[in-house]
């Protein structure tokens, strides 16, 4: 069985690519041309080949192909907004790729739901349709955030004694790789520089992404608020980094306590506000990327 208008879809459907669909694909490919010159022009050949030029090939390949039915035809609209939004946002692509598989559920989800209501009467969908945008309100103003107040906890056991945790702490954060595989894949923003140490208050870290393949510059300054034996409290000064677009950072609790003589638990604690809306979506989500970014962070101030 096919669902109303699914046969009409069908029979309307082109053996191949239309006009329509070459011109479509010709402006999309116009449109990367100029990004692309325009990222050369500024020095950024390398990751305008990631970050504009794949997208802007898969988005004109996706607008050659003609759609056979309803849902293919809102696969593909979706697709080439979502390439070309990420082509605008060149490094910041991962925020397109964290809310795509929300984009897509909506877009399909209301797909199914008109094709549903096709047989209904003239009514339901002017009662419908609210409903749709009712998940799409939280923090427009018109409808309050839910617990934007987040915070995670990375808790690990390094093979050393206490003082000498104490003694790496002190010497500051380092560069390290990136053990996290959705950290990885995702390709989110890790420091490429890393400044200061000292664990007294007034102390100032700095984290720096200038440079970095995938991040597009800024830093995060971290300063000491408070210090006494086995614990540190941080205040974040400043972020001008791409995670100033998803988060507010606004305080790290360091602590560490002695296993046995050769083992050492060292925990800490970031408190955030998120930055992204709905909570029922990028509440679990960005909890679980800040998890992996805080353990990032601990290991480059435990690994050496």
């Amino acid at each position: 069985m096919t669902e109303p208008g699914e046969h009409e879809d069908e029979a309307a459907d082109p053996s191949g690519p239309n006009h329509a669909n070459w011109v479509l694909a010709g402006l999309i490919v116009v449109f990367g041309a100029v990004v692309f010159g325009s990222a050369v022009r500024h020095g950024r050949a390398d990751s305008a080949l990631l970050f504009v030029a794949l997208p802007v090939l898969l988005a004109a390949a996706l607008a050659a192909i003609p759609a056979r039915t309803s849902h293919g035809r809102v696969f593909a609209a979706t697709t080439i907004a979502l390439l070309l939004a990420a082509v605008v946002l060149h490094e910041g692509a991962v925020c397109v790729i964290l809310a795509a598989p929300l984009v897509y559920a909506v877009a399909h989800g209301a797909t199914a739901l008109f094709h549903a209501l096709r047989g209904a009467p003239r009514g339901y969908p002017a009662l419908v349709v609210p409903l749709l945008l009712l998940p799409g309100l939280e923090g427009s103003g018109i409808a309050p955030r839910l617990a934007p107040e987040q915070s995670v906890e990375v808790v690990r056991v390094v093979a050393l004694p206490a003082d000498q945790v104490a003694g790496r702490l002190a010497a500051g954060p380092r560069p390290v790789p990136v053990r996290s595989v959705p950290l990885r894949l995702l390709g989110v923003p890790t420091p490429g520089q890393v400044a200061g140490d000292g664990l007294d208050p007034g102390d100032r870290w700095s984290f720096g992404y200038h440079g970095s393949a995938h991040g597009p510059g800024g830093h995060l300054l971290a300063e000491v608020r408070a210090s006494e034996p086995r614990h540190v409290a941080f205040g974040f000064v400043e972020n001008t980094s791409i995670t100033g677009r998803w988060l507010d950072f606004e305080r790290a609790d360091l602590r560490w306590r002695a296993v046995d003589p050769g083992h050492t638990e060292v925990r800490i604690r970031v408190d955030y506000r998120r930055g992204l809306d709905p909570s029922w979506y990028f509440g679990p989500l960005q909890d679980a990327l800040l998890d992996a970014g805080v353990g990032h962070l601990l290991d480059m101030m435990t690994l050496r």
